[in-house]
């Protein structure tokens, strides 16, 4: 055999065993539940660096949006994954008895915000001074534990329309964000830095950015259950510690409306505000959910009024492919 010969022959032998490869991967969905940020950037990091296909999937990321409902796509069988919101999610599914269930939470922390301007609050409980900006979904959820919680009122909350301007025009004004977001759009186009309260450093204590899918899912496919799992939890290790470039580019592609410059500052927030990596998950890994903490946040939501008090959320969730330390050793 002549080195042209040998060469060509190497080179199909390693196309015929990356075809293989590919074709041993089973293919898998996931959508998100907004457009591609940052806040779903190790998922991104595992379909970019291949940490998914060395466990056996194929992952393809399908981005939510306003006119996108994944969630609905997955309880009719056509997504395999869904990125939950919070914890109000799964108890709500187990109330209309939907066999959905929660398998990780990317986030130990909810990012929701409350932004004021600089020096008008000097605390959580400040800001029952101030006139809230709160949409009508918060206004059901966390503003009701606001209320039991701090004495916050009915009267002081004013309807958001996710518009900034009247919250910029008033310092009398306080408002809901998403940390990554809203104080960031402040900082560059109204020229200031605005104080801001995570509500759950304040006590809200559900997990978010969970990862969803069906019972059936777990009963029938385990193992890829798990990989998926253990792929996604690496997947945040190396994006908020190692090299996050190309998940980045996946990003931008995904969602032309997103820059380096947001994607560094929701980075930012999300290491120094521990929203991925602190709590349980210092301990327990990244993903990490506890069965302490799931009922804690539901006697809050009982409490508040929010949900009834005879609700059995256990199956809601499980614990199975969590809270073994997994990539760990990547922080």
């Amino acid at each position: 055999m002549t080195l042209k010969q040998s060469l060509t022959f190497a080179s199909l032998t390693a196309i015929c065993a990356t075809t293989a490869m590919a074709q041993d991967l089973t293919p898998v969905s996931f959508g998100t539940n907004w457009l591609a940020q940052a806040e779903h950037g190790g998922f991104y990091q595992s379909v970019a660096d291949g940490t998914y296909a060395e466990c056996g999937l194929d992952v393809t990321i399908l981005p939510g949006g306003p006119q996108v409902n994944n969630r609905a796509l997955m309880l009719a069988g056509r997504i395999d994954y869904h990125m939950g919101g919070d914890l109000l999610q799964a108890f709500n599914a187990a109330k209309e008895g939907i066999p959905v269930v929660a398998v990780m939470a990317a986030f130990q922390k909810h990012p929701q915000v409350i932004i004021a301007h600089p020096g008008k609050a000097k605390t959580f409980e400040d800001l029952t001074d101030l006139t809230l900006l709160i949409g009508d979904n918060g206004y059901a959820s966390y503003y009701q534990w606001m209320i039991a919680q701090y004495g916050f009122t009915a009267e002081q909350r004013q309807p958001y329309t996710f518009n900034p301007a009247p919250f910029i025009a008033d310092e009398g004004a306080a408002m809901q964000g998403y940390l990554s977001s809203e104080p960031y759009v402040i900082e560059t186009e109204a020229g200031f830095v605005p104080d801001i309260f995570l509500i759950a450093d304040a006590g809200y204590s559900t997990y978010a950015t969970t990862v969803e899918t069906m019972a059936d899912t777990i009963a029938e496919h385990p193992e890829q259950v798990k990989c998926f799992v253990e792929g996604s939890i690496a997947g945040w290790y190396n994006y908020l510690y190692n090299d996050n470039a190309d998940a980045n580019a996946m990003i931008m592609e995904a969602n032309p409306d997103m820059t380096q410059d947001k994607i560094d500052f929701a980075i930012s927030k999300m290491l120094s505000e521990g929203i991925v990596d602190s709590g349980d998950a210092l301990e327990l890994g990244i993903g990490a959910m506890t069965d302490a903490q799931i009922t804690d946040f539901y006697t809050k939501m009982v409490e508040a009024g929010v949900i009834e008090g005879d609700l059995d959320f256990s199956a809601a969730y499980t614990t199975e492919f969590v809270n073994a330390k997994y990539g760990m050793d990547l922080r």
